[in-house]
């Protein structure tokens, strides 16, 4: 895997090349405060709050202003600022807006699947800038992103490619696990595809196995094969229950993309899946096969809380406490007020 590679693997690399086979989405530049934002490791203050009253300097655009958070006890006050982006929050607000109200976040590469635990519906569907930021900030995807892209690159000898970070939010679609798949290309010959939820048994892709595995390899033909920039790569897609496949992302040919039912050494040396000329090998989880648990549980216990319990960072979790608080009396007001407009 080369630099190169994971650079054109950026969702803003391969979207306007395949924008007619994938979910419709948008690209907004993240700003250098954002950025460093969300590598700030002091607290979890979330910014980005919809109903901000706090008074901005009008002549310094997109300026930080700061939230004042405060609590106390017998001995001690203490205030936590959480820092506000006025301009980049209403470009957010408007793309989601656009996108129908509800999105799905990510970076130039990744999503921060690690991070779905901490919302408080347990998904990556965001409506406001302070959820994206919340689970962006709890996510070690994320921070690969921001700090290590080129960390598994054979090239690390040449410089770091300069990259433009950019926040991509792609219209919310309620896609089933089972209907999703991994696909592995190599010299531009799609080789294996794997079950992308594998820690589950999905009834249908056992009886469905042939037909998915055509669709999959009729869409890699007339859609894909040779109009990436690369001739090796790794293709996630989506089967509806039409029979219709869907670009949903691309990743680098390399062991930073987990390589799912199959291992990175099966398929860089060929092996048992060169000796299948009649298509991809095709894996998926059985009935016979143990069910696996998800390898998201690893990432459920967040540095935040193990500063908590090693007493590096009390303040944290009160954070947390007081950011849910919030958001529950939020839900509760606009309850409310349904409730009281005129029918």
């Amino acid at each position: 895997m080369k630099k190169e590679q994971v650079v054109n693997c950026q969702f803003s690399v391969w979207y306007p090349i395949f924008k007619k086979h994938t979910i419709k989405s948008l690209i907004l530049p993240l700003p250098q405060n954002v950025i460093d934002y969300l590598l700030d490791d002091g607290t979890l203050v979330v910014s980005g709050s919809d109903h901000n009253t706090q008074q901005t300097n009008p002549n310094n655009s997109d300026s930080e202003a700061e939230e004042d958070v405060q609590w106390s006890d017998d001995e001690t006050t203490t205030t936590v600022t959480a820092p506000e982006f006025p301009e980049f929050t209403a470009e957010v607000l408007e793309a989601i807006n656009s996108l129908g109200g509800r999105v799905f976040p990510k970076l130039n590469w990744s999503a921060p699947r690690d991070a779905n635990w901490i919302a408080l519906n347990s998904s990556l569907e965001s409506q406001s800038l302070s959820d994206i930021f919340l689970l962006f900030k709890s996510s070690d995807f994320i921070t690969h992103d921001l700090t290590q892209p080129f960390l598994q690159c054979s090239d690390q000898d040449s410089p770091d490619p300069v990259i433009n970070y950019e926040l991509v939010l792609r219209k919310w679609s309620e896609l089933i696990p089972g209907g999703e798949f991994r696909c592995f290309v190599k010299e531009n010959k799609l080789i294996a595809v794997s079950q992308r939820d594998y820690t589950q048994h999905y009834q249908h892709i056992l009886k469905q196995e042939e037909q998915i595995c055509e669709s999959i390899q009729d869409f890699f033909l007339q859609k894909v094969q040779f109009n990436f920039l690369d001739e090796d790569f790794v293709f996630d897609v989506y089967r509806d229950s039409l029979g219709r496949v869907w670009l949903i992302d691309l990743n680098p040919f390399g062991e930073v993309t987990d390589p799912l039912l199959f291992s990175w050494d099966e398929l860089t040396s060929g092996g048992d899946i060169a000796q299948n000329q009649d298509g991809p090998a095709f894996r998926y989880t059985n009935s016979e096969v143990t069910v696996q648990p998800s390898p998201s549980l690893s990432y459920r216990i967040p540095r935040d809380f193990v500063d908590l319990s090693t007493g590096e960072d009390a303040y944290k979790l009160i954070d947390f406490l007081k950011l849910k608080k919030s958001q529950q009396e939020d839900e509760e007001e606009e309850e409310e007020e349904e409730e009281e407009a005129p029918q």
